[in-house]
């Protein structure tokens, strides 16, 4: 059993937290973490693109030159795909790029996620995140003092936390996610993963009601 430190919001360890990454995810299958975090980012696409083909963009349609007698290959109108100023000759058009995998597919991927954090030595635990008011200032000393600066950061909550939320999002590369937020996408970007304890309990919880539930099945 793998022990995590617990450190208080100065930075001292007051505790540990026994867990494995067994307990979140029987094993990391990186093609399933491959699968999903795709399908997030093209989940994440506009598609609004557009270009125009040789029936859309102005232009005469007046033949350039006589067909034969000339010297040169034969040409059409002056909206040819080949042509400068002509139309694009497979022209894109607006499409929707979302999909989605099945959702026991997308919960497993989350919980390998945070396993992959817990195996990578990339996951800090804090006993508690409880902030009177939303404060920049404060949050940021406070991760300084678990030395969670200066890189990419995801700050996971039990629930989602208003203060706590307003106090991280003007910090650079560090967001902040509720448990039940949590996606295998938004897990892996951030270079480490800063959780509270009540947080992690939720997820080990999630993992255990879902092994029973195959069980049964």
């Amino acid at each position: 059993m793998s022990s995590l430190p617990v450190y208080d919001k100065t930075g001292k360890e007051v505790g540990t937290y026994e867990i494995e990454p067994t307990d979140l995810a029987p094993r990391i299958n990186k093609q399933l973490l491959h699968d999903a975090v795709v399908m997030y980012q093209a989940n994440l696409r506009l598609g609004t693109f557009k270009t125009k083909s040789r029936g859309e963009v102005a232009g005469t349609t007046k033949k350039m030159y006589r067909q034969k007698g000339t010297g040169n290959a034969r040409a059409g109108g002056r909206r040819s795909g080949i042509r400068r100023g002509g139309g694009h000759i497979f022209a894109k058009r607006p499409r929707d790029f979302s999909y989605r995998l099945p959702r026991k597919a997308c919960q497993l991927a989350t919980r390998m996620a945070v396993a992959s954090k817990i195996r990578d030595n990339q996951l800090v635990v804090i006993d508690q995140l409880a902030l009177s008011a939303p404060k920049t200032k404060d949050m940021a000393a406070i991760l300084k003092a678990l030395k969670c600066e200066g890189g990419s950061l995801l700050v996971t909550t039990a629930a989602h936390d208003e203060n706590v939320y307003k106090s991280a999002r003007n910090i650079v590369d560090v967001s902040v996610s509720a448990v039940g937020g949590l996606n295998a996408l938004v897990v892996l970007q951030p270079r480490k993963m800063l959780v509270t304890r009540e947080a992690l309990d939720a997820l080990r919880k999630r993992a255990g009601d879902s092994q029973q539930r195959k069980a049964k099945d």
